[in-house]
């Protein structure tokens, strides 16, 4: 069994905000499967590849997240090698998406809360880019994260979720390695064709070509 937990807050308040980007990630996996209250969370149940897998939307809060995760661990005797988290970034810029198998909460209170109830920082997630807040004050970092997008972002944020929704399709299938290295690398550059030769044998001038640059 494979469980996928979706960071965020609930009711309808908090939909759409860019701190709940893990719920819309899990919304997407469930499509038509329907939703239950479990473990102080909104639980769905679907199979991938044969097998089972728990879609998890706590019901927490964000900043006590960890209880419903220990809750679901510890009820189906799991790893945490068996759980995928999915949350929001403000260090990503809006839509980039990153893989890891583990590492610091970077300020991130879900992720925070989910280390102090595991006691480890070795679990894998899956984080979406929401872009960082205009000033670094706290005030301004709570607006953000439950502010909801504008209607120029939402395209880029609703792309990412179903790119994440892929993502975590590939995790369940073949595990975290091939998981990173397909969403970390994100979409491939089209490659320059070469030009041939004209009739005369002489080779063709290429024409100027503006280099296109990725972010890291």
């Amino acid at each position: 069994m494979k469980v996928v937990i979706g960071l965020g807050n609930p009711g309808s308040r908090y939909r759409g905000t860019r701190h709940n980007v893990g719920f819309d990630v899990v919304d997407y996996l469930a499509a038509n499967a329907g939703f239950r209250s479990r473990f102080q969370a909104q639980t769905a149940e679907i199979k991938e590849n044969g097998e089972p897998v728990l879609l998890v939307k706590p019901e927490t809060f964000m900043n006590l997240s960890g209880r419903c995760v220990r809750e679901v661990l510890d009820f189906y005797k799991l790893p945490v090698e068996a759980m995928l988290v999915v949350c929001d970034d403000i260090n990503l810029p809006l839509g980039k998406l990153r893989v890891r198998t583990g590492g610091s909460h970077g300020g991130h209170n879900g992720l925070r809360n989910i280390q102090e109830h595991l006691s480890t920082l070795e679990y894998a997630r899956l984080r979406i880019g929401v872009d960082a807040p205009r000033s670094v004050h706290d005030d301004a970092t709570v607006d953000h994260v439950l502010g909801r997008f504008a209607p120029g972002e939402r395209p880029v944020i609703e792309d990412a979720v179903a790119k994440a929704a892929a993502g975590v399709l590939v995790w369940i299938r073949s595990g975290i390695g091939v998981c990173m290295n397909r969403v970390n690398a994100g979409p491939e550059r089209p490659k320059k064709e070469k030009k041939k030769d004209d009739a005369a044998g002489e080779p063709a001038r290429d024409e100027d070509t503006k280099k296109s640059s990725s972010d890291h």
